[in-house]
């Protein structure tokens, strides 16, 4: 085979790596090859020659020798396989014979030029999770582990109220499984360009990039569609890879078929009918035919008392000041509060993330009072202050300085009163405090 300049290059550097002409290799074998020679794109002239596709997934590297001669099927270990034309992008012609009966062929023999497209690759890396040391699996782990363990394809919708931890669980089922996993935050600007690929400016030259779905397709990873009910129609360029089925990238020609172990997970706010009470904005009524592409869902709930006992107390841990009593404080206190909300006695609600930051804030400032107020800040006024009032009666140590926590949140109250200038004043006390000079 006559190679260019840049595709001999490459088949010596392989060669160099270990692996000589006739070498098959996947796509970590290539990936390693590239990033040897400083990070270059993936040879798809070899990629996308069918003539050198030894299996699904697998590729026969070329000889750089142009007399070499053919590679003997017969040969032990070789892979049998009928020729098959090269991969022609869009932009390329077919040579099409208009000549009359009987003209001669050199008076036509004028034929377009074949435009091949440079491609490159966003991701050469892993893309496997880190395993995070403070996880406690809960709720649908053990589910979500069966379905990625499996390697079968099955998209799942994952549902619940923010915050308790539907993303992290992901994540740590492909940390532990080894799995890699491509993240995609989904919002309303997202569009098919985001996800499938698209040209970019790379050393000079426009050429195509695949986005993160079609990356996880061809490496059989798995997808995730974070808050995918934020999207719009335009995530609707997902409908047949939500099928298991190959995706045609229309810009550059190409069908692309998803490698085994290949699956999608979505999570969201809603159950993709929108948000009534208008606690996440931005959400959309997603359209019937794409949820109905998800098999099932799983509706997430906050962890039991005793799981969120544990993962208090081991961000407390790692905060540098473990303290299990008041975890324990913290996670019978949120518990209060999310039954009075489920009642509808409260608008807001305290979440497992909400906790890990005052976890934090705690192992910064050595102080229970400051920490919970200062994460509580987020909410208005009249719901922070029943919420530390509601702390100091489930935690009579929640003292500041030694002073008596009740006379503290009255005097805070008393502060505030109903005048406004009274609040600045407060305010400016409390910054005074938090900020000395």
């Amino acid at each position: 085979m006559l190679l260019k300049p840049k595709q001999k290059a490459w088949v010596d550097a392989a060669a160099a790596a270990g692996f000589p002409a006739g070498s098959i290799v996947g796509y970590p074998d290539i990936d390693a090859i590239c990033e040897s020679m400083g990070g270059v794109t993936r040879p798809w002239w070899m990629i996308n020659d069918k003539s050198h596709r030894a299996e699904r997934g697998k590729f026969r590297i070329p000889s750089a020798d142009p007399m070499a001669p053919a590679l003997n099927s017969s040969a032990p270990g070789a892979v049998k396989h009928t020729p098959a034309a090269p991969f022609r992008p869009a932009t390329a012609f077919d040579e099409v014979d208009l000549a009359p009966a009987g003209t001669p062929r050199d008076e036509f023999s004028s034929v377009p030029e074949v435009v091949t497209l440079a491609k490159a690759s966003a991701n050469i890396t892993s893309a496997v999770p880190d395993k995070f040391s403070n996880y406690v699996p809960f709720g649908h782990f053990k589910d979500v582990c069966s379905i990625v363990a499996s390697g079968m394809f099955y998209p799942i919708y994952i549902t619940g109220l923010s915050g308790n931890g539907k993303t992290l669980m992901v994540e740590q089922v492909c940390a532990k499984l080894k799995r890699e996993l491509f993240r995609v935050n989904v919002t309303k600007l997202t569009d098919e360009d985001d996800l499938l690929g698209g040209f970019r400016l790379h050393k000079g030259e426009t050429v195509w990039f695949d986005g993160p779905v079609v990356e996880a397709m061809r490496r059989g990873a798995v997808l995730l569609l974070d808050e995918i009910d934020l999207g719009d129609e335009k995530i609707m360029c997902l409908q047949p890879i939500l099928e298991g089925k190959p995706i045609l990238l229309k810009k550059i020609n190409e069908i692309v078929k998803p490698e085994a172990g290949f699956t999608v997970l979505a999570t969201a706010n809603t159950k993709g009918k929108g948000s009534e009470d208008g606690r996440f904005i931005g959400t959309n009524i997603m359209n019937e035919a794409m949820l109905e592409r998800f098999p099932i869902t799983f509706e997430q709930a906050y962890p039991s008392i005793s799981v969120e006992t544990k993962i208090v107390t081991k961000e407390l841990a790692s905060a540098g000041r473990p303290d299990p009593e008041f975890a324990s404080k913290l996670v019978n206190w949120a518990d209060i509060i999310r039954k009075t909300f489920y009642e509808g006695g409260v608008d807001e609600i305290i979440a497992t993330r909400r906790l890990v930051h005052i976890a934090k804030a705690y192992g910064i400032f050595a102080d229970r009072m400051k920490a919970i107020t200062l994460a509580l800040n987020r909410f208005d006024d009249e719901t922070k202050l029943s919420f530390i009032d509601l702390y100091t009666k489930v935690d009579e140590k929640a003292t500041e300085n030694g002073e008596d926590a009740d006379s503290d949140v009255s005097d805070y109250k008393d502060e505030l009163g109903d005048d406004d200038s009274a609040k600045k004043k407060a305010t400016k006390k409390a910054d005074e405090e938090l900020i000395p000079f």
